[in-house]
C-alpha cells in the first residue's frame, strides 16, 4: 500500500496537470474563436460592428478580423475548391445564397445551433442561409437639383424630364427589373417577361435609352457620395446607405420607393471553415430579437428576426422598407428566378455593357 506521502504527491501532480492543460487549453479556445467575417464595407458593415461585432467580441471575448467584399461568389469559389477557406462567416444576398448553395460552397444551416426557424423572415427560402435583414434597392435623387423631383420608376429612366447622370449598380439584378417597370410591364408579369428571349431584349433595350448617362456603381457606399458631389442627379441604392447619408450626414436626398426591390441579407458558412462551431456562435447571437433591434439605429434595414420589429426604436419603423406607406408599388423580387438565370443574365449584361 502506498503511503499518505506519496498519495499526496501524486494528487498534487495531477492538481498541476490539470491546471497546466487548462492554460493551455484556454488560448486554444480563444484561438477558436478567432472568427474573419465577411461583410459589404462602408455604413452597412459599420452597423454590423455596433450592433454585432463589438458587443459579441466584448461578450465572448472573440476576435473578429473584418474582411469587405462586393458579393463575389468566385472569391468563395476560389477559396473552397482550394481547400483553403479563410471566411468564417459572411454576409450574403439571396442570388449568392442560392446559388453558392447550389454548387454546395457553403454549409447548410443547422438551425439547432442558431435558433427557431420560423421566427425569420424568409428562412424556409434558403437552405444555406440565416436571414438578417430585409432591405430595398431603391433610387434616390438631391431635392437642391430638381424643382419637381422623380416619384416613379419610370423617371429613373426620363432624361428629358429630368436630365442629368443616373448612377446604376454594375450588374444586371434590379436594372432589368427597373427597365421593364419603366416600360409599363406590370409588377406581377415582370419575371414572366424577363423568362424570355423577348422579355431580355426589351429590358436592354430600355437600358440602352440611358446608358450614355450612366455612371456605374460597385460598392455600397459609392451612390450616397455620387450624389453628394454632384456626379449623378438621381441612382439606385440600397435604402439604408441614403437613409444614412439623410440621418447622419444631413445630405437633402429623397428617397423614391416606387418600384423598390426588396432583398435579405443573410449570414452563411462556407465549406471547409475552420470555425464552423464558432462562427455559429456568432451567428446565434447576431440573430437574437435583441441584437437585430439595434442594427435599424444605425442603418435603417428591417430586422429578419420576426420578434426584432417589436424592439425597434418606434422613430425608426418608418424609414424601414417595410414600413407599410414605402411597400406601394413594390416590385417583389423573384429569388428562384435569379438563382436560376444569375449568370446567363449577368453573362449578357457584361457582354452589353461593353458593346
Amino acid at each position: 500500500m502506498e503511503s499518505d506521502v506519496t498519495n499526496k504527491t501524486k494528487t498534487g501532480l495531477a492538481i498541476m496537470a490539470s491546471a497546466m492543460a487548462l492554460a493551455v487549453a484556454a488560448p486554444a479556445a480563444k484561438a477558436a474563436d478567432a472568427l474573419t467575417i465577411v461583410s459589404w464595407g462602408g455604413a452597412y458593415q459599420a452597423s454590423q460592428q455596433e450592433a454585432y461585432f463589438k458587443p459579441y467580441t466584448a461578450k465572448a471575448g472573440a476576435k473578429i478580423t473584418e474582411e469587405e467584399y462586393n458579393g463575389e461568389i468566385a472569391k468563395i469559389r476560389a477559396m473552397v475548391e482550394s481547400k483553403n477557406t479563410t471566411w468564417d462567416a459572411v454576409d450574403v444576398d439571396t442570388a449568392t445564397v442560392i446559388q453558392a448553395c447550389d454548387e454546395g460552397l457553403l454549409e447548410p444551416i443547422d438551425w439547432s445551433k442558431v435558433g427557431d426557424k420560423s421566427k425569420f423572415i424568409g428562412a424556409g427560402d434558403f437552405e444555406c442561409g440565416v436571414p438578417s435583414i430585409m432591405y430595398s434597392t431603391i433610387f434616390a435623387y438631391d431635392t437642391s437639383k430638381f424643382k419637381d423631383g422623380p416619384t416613379k420608376i419610370a423617371d429613373l429612366f426620363d432624361a428629358k424630364k429630368f436630365p442629368g447622370k443616373r448612377g446604376l449598380q454594375k450588374v444586371a439584378f434590379g436594372n432589368l427589373e427597373f427597365a421593364l417597370l419603366a416600360d409599363g410591364v406590370a409588377p406581377a408579369d415582370v419575371y414572366k417577361v424577363l423568362g424570355t428571349p423577348a422579355g431580355v431584349d426589351r429590358a436592354f433595350k430600355k437600358l440602352d435609352t440611358i446608358k450614355k448617362d450612366v455612371v456605374w456603381w460597385e460598392a455600397g457606399a459609392q451612390p450616397p457620395q455620387l450624389l453628394a458631389d454632384g456626379a449623378v442627379a438621381m441612382t439606385t441604392a440600397w435604402n439604408g446607405r441614403i437613409q444614412k447619408a439623410i440621418d447622419t450626414d444631413k445630405k437633402p436626398f429623397k428617397i423614391v420607393w416606387d418600384g423598390q426591390l426588396p432583398d435579405y441579407d443573410l449570414w452563411a458558412i462556407p465549406k471547409g471553415g475552420k470555425n464552423v462551431d464558432a462562427a455559429y456562435r456568432f451567428i446565434a447571437f447576431a440573430s437574437a430579437a435583441e441584437n437585430q433591434a439595434v442594427q435599424p439605429n444605425y442603418i435603417a434595414y428591417g430586422p429578419a428576426n420576426k420578434d426584432a420589429a417589436a424592439k425597434v426604436a418606434a422613430a425608426t419603423l418608418p424609414k424601414l422598407p417595410t414600413a407599410p406607406a414605402n411597400m406601394t408599388g413594390m416590385q417583389q423580387t423573384n429569388f428562384k428566378f435569379w438563382g436560376d438565370h444569375r449568370d446567363e443574365l449577368e453573362k449578357r449584361f457584361t457582354t452589353w455593357l461593353a458593346q
